[in-house]
């Protein structure tokens, strides 16, 4: 007689899922409807950066429930929410490119949104780029949103500056 099958194995998946999403400190803090005979929403994300944890980012975004592929359109807005200190932004790639810090799939065929940090050294200010990873309607679809770090611990005054 073989013996039932544990129950962690079956929930397994689903507990690796939501440790990931709780991990990224990402949480639907909207959802708004589109209209009765439409199967889209708008879903409205929050999201702690996870090495600069003064920056809180909303990201808006469509969500079509019965299509294979969302549409590409985002908002971003980011706000310092808490401290900003130097030991931060020392930790914060150095670059143009920057670091990726949010990915939500957006189809079954590799579309995502992606969100990344960009350090501004010269203005001393944080970027935060929003975009599709797929071209849509001829464009990228991309936002951004920008924390300034003057009146920050995190601020420098410039060199040879007064």
């Amino acid at each position: 007689m073989r013996s039932p099958r544990p129950a962690t194995r079956t929930s397994l998946p689903a507990l690796a899922i939501a440790l990931a999403v709780t991990a990224c400190g990402r949480q639907e803090v909207g959802d708004v409807s589109l209209g009765m005979f439409t199967t889209k929403d708008i879903k409205l994300v929050s999201f702690e950066d996870a090495i600069v944890t003064g920056v809180t980012c909303h990201v808006s975004h469509i969500e079509a429930d019965l299509n294979l592929a969302d549409p590409s359109d985002m908002a971003i807005a980011c706000h310092q929410t808490g401290p900003i200190t130097r030991a931060m932004i020392d930790q914060v790639a150095a670059g143009k490119s920057g670091a990726t810090v949010f990915t939500q799939s957006k189809s079954v065929l590799f579309k995502s949104l992606k969100i990344r940090r960009i350090y501004d050294a010269k203005s001393q200010t944080l970027i935060y780029v929003a975009y599709s990873t797929k071209e849509s309607s001829g464009s990228h679809k991309h936002a951004i949103s920008t924390v300034p770090l003057w009146n920050t611990p995190a601020w420098q005054p410039p060199a040879g500056g007064d």
